[in-house]
């Protein structure tokens, strides 16, 4: 099969697309004929030697794909070849093969090309853990995602205003910030030219009860600002670096929460779990039409070196896509 390969650590420069090994089913798992694949952060982290994969798995880029079933292994029962499906994946997506668990196996729905479902796994599965498996957030209450236009970020908007939250969302130019409002943000905040902390007390002067954070260290200080008493701040990333300096007694006093969430390194049997409430909660809004994918472009598995250079230049909004067949 051909894959994209990393030839040394650094730049976009170093993918290359090579011919390797096609992998076989084991127990329980299914090989995935890969049609799309998504760019997520993590491939840009993996790709400059900052990001390893889990031990045993793939050092392939690509935490998510859909494709068709091609070949089941032993003890297989819930799918059959020629299945529609997409996963969350712990590496292995820019490749034409690719193995999962049959449970992590999610049923594209009719009305969605590859392109469109490559889209979801990654970005869905990981907004809605931050915000109902960590963040616990609850019909009218006030949810501030930052990177509102991003992968993650536009599924959490949007899962979050399904379910009855009050969004605020972030976002750096007005393009992005008109596509986060279309998603069912009530409040839009250029973070280049506005205060989000200040903003954020304007529409919810009690405070906000969740934000999302992609930034990470250099943004606690306005985080723990703009908090309700009780509220969470679920970590998901850090582009704005890993340190922060926290104030315990404002911490203790407002009984605030810092949680940090991660994905891939996460035991298979919690993304099973995740998998499956996600299936139980969220498949049929996407046949409704009241959740969808945002792509933002597509890109032959060929020319990932371009597509990793979109995202470097956080010119995306939405998910770029590779396609792979």
């Amino acid at each position: 099969m051909q894959a994209i390969v990393i030839r040394e650590f650094g730049g976009p420069e170093n993918l290359e697309l090579q011919e390797v090994q096609t992998p076989a089913p084991g127990p329980n798992e299914v090989r995935l004929a890969v049609h799309a694949t998504a760019l997520n952060r993590a491939d840009i982290l993996q790709r400059r030697g900052m990001y390893p994969p889990p031990r045993g798995e793939s050092e392939i880029l690509g935490l998510e794909c859909a494709g068709i079933v091609a070949e089941l292994g032993s003890g297989v029962s819930k799918l059959e070849v020629g299945d529609r499906v997409m996963a969350l994946l712990p590496g292995g997506g820019y490749a034409e093969d690719v193995l999962i668990h049959e449970d992590m196996a999610i049923p594209i729905p009719a009305a969605l090309s590859f392109e469109q479902a490559a889209a979801i796994p990654e970005a869905f599965l990981t907004a809605q853990e931050a915000l109902f498996g960590l963040g616990d957030l609850q019909p009218g209450q006030t949810v501030l995602v930052h990177a509102a236009a991003g992968g993650v970020g536009s599924a959490g908007v949007q899962l979050a205003a399904l379910a009855g939250g009050e969004v605020i969302g972030t976002a750096g130019s007005d393009e992005k910030l008109e596509l986060v409002k279309s998603l069912g943000a009530a409040l839009c905040v250029n973070y280049k030219t506005q205060d989000f902390a200040e903003e954020a007390k304007k529409f919810s002067p009690k405070g906000v009860n969740l934000v999302l954070d992609f930034v990470g260290g250099s943004y606690w200080e306005k985080h723990a600002q703009c908090l309700a008493i009780g509220g969470r701040c679920v970590v998901i990333g850090v582009l704005g670096g890993p340190m922060a300096n926290v104030n315990l007694a404002l911490l203790l006093m407002k009984r605030h929460q810092i949680l940090g969430l991660v994905m891939r390194s996460r035991p298979l049997e919690d993304k099973i779990r995740i998998t499956g409430d996600f299936k139980n909660r969220q498949l049929e809004h996407f046949e409704s039409g009241k959740l969808k994918p945002i792509v933002d472009q597509v890109f032959p598995l060929a020319e990932a070196r371009a597509a990793h250079e979109r995202m470097e230049q956080n010119a995306n909004s939405g998910k770029i896509i590779l396609k792979v067949r």
